[in-house]
């Protein structure tokens, strides 16, 4: 009588010792240890071929690959990314992530060695801790869908929230002294910034053709950035709520009309801002004219994101819904413009004052002062 057939083969070795083998996944697998005995060896097989069934089979080349490997080899298969995503990505593991993680293997990454680095690298850089801290969790994640590890490591709650600070409120006074103190080529770039609400590199990428001024309307089709190593990159938005076409406010047509006649380019495809030659403007020019111009009002701590965020906010105390902020903000979800609604607190005791107005009691006309047909 024939004996039974058993998953994987087992061989018996020189040393008389033996070796376990399986395949699984058009791979060749064997055990990292060798068995004295050959029913260990089976035993080991009958434990491989039972975790496969259940799908908790874990790839045995996840005890040598490191997560430094494994993590440079992610990033040089993510083609996807943008450019300066793919800058950030790398800075993250080559200054944060590797030099503290990087030798351990797949296997042997705990999460109390993940929650022991987060918590030394959050006391000291937070934002950066959280970046990293969602950079090291999607790699993982991709661990897992590979078959190298069972489960993700990263498991610290509120890691990956990344607290930014509230940034300083910005008058409607001051973004007019803000434009007031820029050069006159830059003026309009500030007041784009605040009404239009608009990216720097939103900004830096527009050109005469995205100002239409029979409609009063600009269009957002690019931005322009620059990378760690100074080269600019000019691409589409990143997703397709941030190509738009927003109304520019009427208070602002004037000096883009002024702008276009003086400082930009006749060629449709001329940058709509430039340095002084002409050349499309530096982002070290825009640094430097951005820099002198708040220290004129007195405001050292503003950054040109500043604007867009004042912009916003004024929107909201409009009575701009959430859609209407998304849009123009180019937000692809209702949580990032959700964070400029509470400046409407001004507006929502209007809204209140007026509710209870609503509530007055209606005069009652006595019956005989009721004239009779």
């Amino acid at each position: 009588m024939a004996g039974r057939r058993h998953f994987g083969t087992v061989r018996k070795l020189p040393s008389s010792r033996y070796q376990a083998g399986y395949w699984h996944e058009g791979a060749r697998h064997t055990a990292s240890e060798t068995f004295a005995a050959k029913t260990d060896a089976l035993a080991y097989l009958s434990t491989v071929e039972a975790d496969i069934r259940r799908g908790a089979w874990i790839d045995p080349r996840a005890g040598t690959v490191t997560l430094g490997s494994y993590a440079r080899t992610w990033l040089e298969r993510r083609p996807d990314l943008a450019v300066r995503t793919n800058e950030l990505y790398a800075y993250l593991l080559a200054h944060h992530v590797l030099p503290n993680l990087g030798d351990s293997t797949l296997a042997a990454l705990s999460p109390s060695k993940v929650r022991g680095w987060h918590a030394e690298l959050a006391s000291r850089h937070p934002s950066t801790a959280a970046k990293s801290y969602r950079l090291l969790s999607t790699i993982m994640r991709t661990a897992v869908a590979d078959g190298l590890i069972l489960k993700s490591p990263c498991h610290v709650k509120g890691a990956a929230v990344e607290k930014a600070p509230e940034r300083p409120v910005v008058s409607v006074a001051e973004i007019g002294a803000l434009a007031g103190g820029m050069p006159e080529r830059l003026r309009a770039l500030v007041l784009l910034a605040a009404w239009c609400q608009l990216r720097r590199g939103e900004l830096l990428g527009l050109q005469r053709r995205d100002i239409d001024l029979v409609h009063a309307t600009v269009s957002v089709e690019r931005s322009r950035t620059v990378t760690m190593t100074g080269g600019t990159v000019l691409k589409g938005p990143k997703t397709s709520a941030g190509r738009r076409v927003l109304s520019i406010p009427p208070n602002v047509v004037d000096d883009l009309v002024n702008h276009l006649e003086r400082f930009t380019g006749p060629d449709p495809d001329a940058p709509l801002f430039t340095g002084e030659k002409g050349h499309p403007l530096a982002l070290s020019t825009l640094t430097q004219t951005w820099k002198r111009a708040r220290s004129t009002i007195g405001r050292p701590e503003l950054h040109l994101h500043d604007l867009r965020h004042a912009g916003l906010t004024l929107a909201a105390v409009t009575g701009a819904t959430t859609a209407e902020l998304m849009h123009r903000a180019g937000h692809s979800s209702p949580a990032a413009a959700l964070r400029y609604q509470h400046a409407t607190r001004e507006r929502d005791k209007v809204l209140a004052q007026a509710l209870a107005e609503l509530n007055q009691p209606v005069p009652v006309i006595p019956l005989r002062d009721v004239a009779k047909p």
